[in-house]
């Protein structure tokens, strides 16, 4: 009888089996780790995919809430003595899913209201709509609330938004948990997004400006907009901006470039992904 065994018996190792392979020696540090996995993905071990979702998991242990958070001053709120003819308006063309819902000033926040609770007011249009009576209870964080806590927190309590507070007890902005989850897996499209096969289109929110996506082809920048930006350095608009503004930008930065305004609207702390261009 033969010793050899089949194939079988000892199957062919799991890319699993692979990786763990690599670790022959415990990783001194976060980067001696991300060193290794990154090399794993360039022996072919790691799919790009599966190594970005790594790196952000890794990296949201060390980022905090006022990194990724909507800013005050971006926030679409409902006033709690608003009537529903007052802000369906801004609800519909938000197309959020919450709203805080304010007293006299963003600093006051009563609730949250879920646009969900708001489908009754179609069969019962004659109705006297209250506010108060379809508010949830809102969650407060401080800016300093490091990403990785606060998934485990939104997780655990069902949450999908948080009231983001600063130092001296006032409303800094909101995050919600795609805010957080888009730190990990990269960008979840919304109603901001462009078109899979489509790099540029107007605005929706203001006028004269549009959402381009970073990878918009430099060459189909200029088309557009008549601009000369060179593309014998970088192929897409984001590596434009990217060393225009000399460090990895976060949302909300904006920068200006040969007469037009470029804002970012959404990064995930290794690339841009979506940009607002206005002209200036």
């Amino acid at each position: 009888m033969s010793d050899d065994h089949s194939t079988e018996d000892h199957p062919s190792p799991s890319w699993m089996d692979k990786l763990t392979s690599m670790f022959h020696q415990d990783p001194k540090d976060r980067n001696a780790l991300l060193g290794m996995l990154r090399d794993a993905g360039s022996r072919g071990m790691l799919d790009d995919e599966a190594l970005s979702i790594i790196e952000g998991a890794v990296q949201v242990a060390d980022m905090q809430v006022r990194e990724i958070m909507i800013p005050r001053s971006q926030m679409v709120c409902v006033d709690e003595d608003q009537n529903p003819e007052e802000f369906l308006p801004q609800v519909i063309e938000s197309a959020h899913s919450r709203f805080p819902v304010i007293g006299d000033t963003k600093d006051e926040v009563i609730g949250i209201l879920l646009a969900k609770d708001l489908l009754p007011l179609i069969l019962n249009t004659g109705s006297k709509f209250n506010i108060k009576n379809h508010l949830r209870q809102a969650t407060f964080i401080p800016e300093s609330k490091r990403l990785n806590v606060l998934l485990r927190e939104f997780r655990t309590n069902r949450n999908h938004m948080a009231i983001v507070i600063d130092e001296f007890g006032g409303v800094a902005g909101l995050v919600t948990i795609e805010d957080v989850l888009e730190q990990i897996v990269g960008d979840i499209e919304d109603e901001t997004d462009v078109d899979e096969d489509t790099f540029i289109k107007p605005a929706d929110d203001l006028e004269h400006a549009f959402i381009v996506k970073a990878l918009t082809p430099i060459e189909d920048f200029n088309e557009q907009f008549a601009t000369k930006f060179p593309d014998d350095e970088f192929d897409t608009i984001g590596g434009i901006v990217m060393q225009e503004f000399g460090h990895m930008p976060t949302r909300n930065e904006s920068v200006e470039i040969s007469g037009f305004r470029f804002d970012v609207l959404n990064a995930d702390g290794r690339r841009i992904r979506l940009l607002r261009v206005t002209p200036c």
